[in-house]
């Protein structure tokens, strides 16, 4: 199975915490409301900031 990096990690976690409290927004500018957009968002942020992430499934 895939290792994931710390940094992947706590953007995940923040990302997650930020929904929780309402204030994570989509792309779009949205309000996210889901667990598992909340998840995509801080993996996509890992990525780009260079973190160890396994790469998307299509």
């Amino acid at each position: 199975m895939a290792k994931y990096s710390e940094k992947a990690q706590d953007k995940v976690h923040k990302a997650l915490h930020e929904e929780k409290e309402g204030t994570l927004k989509s792309g779009s500018g949205k309000k996210v409301t889901s667990k598992k957009q909340a998840i995509a968002i801080g993996l996509s942020e890992a990525r780009k900031d260079g973190a160890k992430v396994p790469k998307k499934k299509d």
